[in-house]
Order: structure tokens, then sequence, then C-alpha cells
């Protein structure tokens, strides 16, 4: 069922200069932001310790980082994990000796500073070599799936419409790893999970549109591309507006209630989402067609039968 009709086609690629403008400038800042400032890498690409303790009244996060920094344990990352009595502790990589006595080290300090009982839930080591390999393999991750996508896209449609998808799914995975860069949240393994889906939620996405732009081309018989195109999204739009709102519906109740072990993880998502939507219309279409995408390239091929072509005998 049709949730929202339209008598005629929206539209849409009138609006295709500003929006690549408007595409290219939040690239290239976005490049720019990682570049300049990087990605708060989480403890799982850095290495290092991560010790959660629990206070028996509300914590000092100043005097916590205060006291740890006076008790020799350099400038940890002190924040607050879900209330104000759970407090988390970040530090850099330890050497084996002191690692294994750390946590009772911490607990200890907080103790006699604060004066609160203070206990320790838990505690968690990672070497800075297993933090290089899981960057490397992390990035390596994305570019496969990205691999994957411009082969599956163009066996299946054409090589126009896989190289605009990839674009489209490029520049949504760069608008979201700037926006992390851009406000310091910890990018960690959920953060690139999400990234991950991101990728192949904007891919759905944009097989829909494609699927529709494909059927057009062949039903069609009038129209130019960029009309033919304006139909598909038109089509399709009722189902990518129902889609994406229901999808956003529940990110943003895992934002903003799902509590900070996840918070990362729905903030990625619901950027990406969000610039998903966008770039199906307005990214992916607009580069096929201005590679020249026509209805030549989405016709079924024809196969001549042997014989099929001579003339009957008299």
């Amino acid at each position: 069922m049709q949730i929202f009709n339209f008598k005629s086609d929206v539209n849409f690629l009138k609006l295709r200069l500003p929006a690549a403008i408007l595409s290219l400038l939040l690239v290239a800042t976005s490049i720019g932001i990682l570049v300049f400032k990087g990605l708060n890498w989480g403890l799982d690409f850095t290495g290092g310790t991560l010790i959660e303790v629990r206070f028996s009244q509300p914590a000092d996060l100043e005097a916590v980082r205060h006291d740890l920094a006076e008790g020799g344990f350099g400038e940890p990352a002190v924040q607050f994990f879900g209330t104000s009595r759970d407090v988390l502790v970040r530090m850099p990589p330890q050497d084996q000796a002191n690692a294994a006595t750390l946590g009772d080290r911490v607990v200890a300090n907080l103790k006699a500073n604060s004066g609160d009982e203070v206990t320790l839930k838990r505690i968690e080591f990672v070497g800075p070599s297993v933090g290089d390999e899981l960057v490397e393999q992390g990035g390596l991750a994305v570019f496969v799936a990205l691999l994957c996508i411009l082969l599956y896209v163009s066996v299946r449609f054409e090589w126009k419409l896989a190289l605009g998808s990839v674009v489209a799914l490029a520049h949504d995975v760069t608008i979201t790893l700037g926006f992390f860069s851009l406000l310091g949240i910890e990018f960690d393994l959920t953060v690139l999970a999400a990234v991950l889906t991101v990728i192949g939620y904007s891919l759905n996405d944009t097989i829909v549109v494609f699927d529709r732009i494909r059927e057009n081309f062949r039903k069609m018989r009038k129209g130019s591309p960029e009309e033919i195109t304006n139909n598909a999204l038109t089509a399709t739009l009722s189902r990518t507006i129902m889609t994406s709102a229901t999808t956003l519906f529940v990110v943003v109740a895992i934002f903003l209630v799902g509590g900070p072990v996840i918070h990362a993880f729905a903030a990625a998502l619901l950027m990406g989402i969000t610039v998903g939507t966008y770039s199906s219309i307005y990214v992916a279409s607009a580069v096929a067609l201005k590679l020249g995408l026509c209805k030549e390239d989405l016709m079924p091929t024809v196969v001549e039968k042997e014989g099929a072509d001579l003339d009957p005998l008299p």
C-alpha cells in the first residue's frame, strides 16, 4: 500500500547540482577533519587498560583524574559510565608486571584519596600489537565490502550504476567518520560494526532504486534518462521514507536510552542512515546519469537462435 501518493513525478534531479556541491563540501570537510584531527581511537585499536569502578557516593571526575595523576598513573581518560557512581578509567598500555596488579592499585589509590568505598567491577587489557592489527583488519573489511559491492552491482546491473553505488557508499562512510572525528566520539569495534551496517543499509536502498530505474528504462518508450530516473525515485519514495523512518525510530530509542555501552554504535547508525537515505537519491543516481546512463545500457541482450534469420523455403 502506498502511504504517499504523488500525482506527478518529483523532479529530484533538478537539485542535483546543489546536492553535488553540498556533498563535495561535506566530503572535503570530513577528509580535512580526519587528516588534521584524526579519530578518537578506542581501547580496541590503541591498546591499553580499561578499568570500571563503582563509588559508594557520586564521584567527582576531576578529583579522580587528579588523584590518579598524583598516584603515578599518568594522565588517564576518566568518564562516567551510566551513572554518577560508575566511573570508567582508560590508561595507556602498561608493562606486564604493572598490568597484573593495576586494578588493585587503582582501587587502593581511589579509596585512600576519596574516602568512599570503591569496588572494582571489571578490567580489560588490550595489547598495542592487537590494536594495530585491528586497525588494519577494520580498514581492509571496509575496502573489501566496497569492492564486492562494485562487482555485484556491475554483474546485476551495469558498471555505471555500480560506480554510482560505490561512490554513494564511500560518501556515506567518509561523512560518518568525519562526524565522529569532529565530535571526538570514541571509535571502537562496535562503531566499526555500525559503519559496515550502514554500508549494507545504504546499498539495500540503492538497489531498490536501481531496480526501478532498470524497469523504467525498459518500459517507458518516451522520456529522457533524467525523467525516467525521477519517475523511479518518485515511485520508490514511499518505501524509502517508511523504511528510513521506522529504522530511525529504533536507532533514536537506542541512542537515548540504550546506555553508554552502545551510545557510539547508535550515533554511527543515526548519522549513517540519514546520510545514506540522501545519497541513494542524490548521489548514486546522479553519478550514474553523469556517466551517461541510457536505455541501451539496461536493455536485455537478445540472443538470436541459429537459423532464425533464414527465409522460409518457398
